[in-house]
């Protein structure tokens, strides 16, 4: 089974999240889609204080809570991208938000202005209306896409996601 992976990455309330869950509602309905997210302030809260769950989790020990209608990994632990690939298992397409470290290719989504740091590590960027691109160095090696166009979006995921 070949699986692949890409990568999205932006300023905070580029609509990275928005534009990762408008990408894996249409995926899913011909592939299997997982999604990692980084949490670099570490400001996510994953269960509710007092909470069984929240009472193992605080014991540093990998946590898996298991219910009718999903299964939840907590873990205190970094984990490398091969050690989440192992936990997910089975996926035709992995979409991460962030880790601008991970070798994936990776499109920078920007609104209002581009962040041209974020350009060294990105094969893409996603714009809308907002940002004048004629006002920016972009190196012709990076693909521009309309952030507004989910189809095109995924047209460059279907071309240049990297197997993993």
């Amino acid at each position: 089974m070949k699986r692949y992976a890409v990568a999205f990455t932006g300023p905070s309330g580029s609509g990275k999240t928005t534009l990762i869950e408008k990408v894996a509602k249409v995926l899913i309905k011909t592939k299997e889609i997982a999604i990692i997210k980084h949490d670099p302030k570490d400001k996510a809260i994953f269960d509710k204080e007092g909470k069984d769950s929240y009472k193992f989790s605080q014991t540093g020990a990998e946590v898996v809570v298991v219910s009718p209608t999903r299964t939840t990994y907590l873990s205190k632990r970094y984990k490398e991208l091969d050690d989440i690939i192992r936990i997910f298992n089975h996926f035709d397409i992995l979409l991460v938000e962030g880790l601008k470290t991970l070798p994936l290719p990776r499109i920078a989504i920007f609104r209002n202005k581009i962040d041209e740091s974020y350009l060294d590590y990105s094969e893409a960027i996603a714009i809308d209306e907002s940002i004048n691109i004629k006002e920016y160095n972009i190196p012709q090696e990076i693909d521009i896409l309309n952030l507004n166009s989910t189809s095109e979006i995924i047209g460059w995921i279907e071309k240049n996601a990297k197997e993993v």
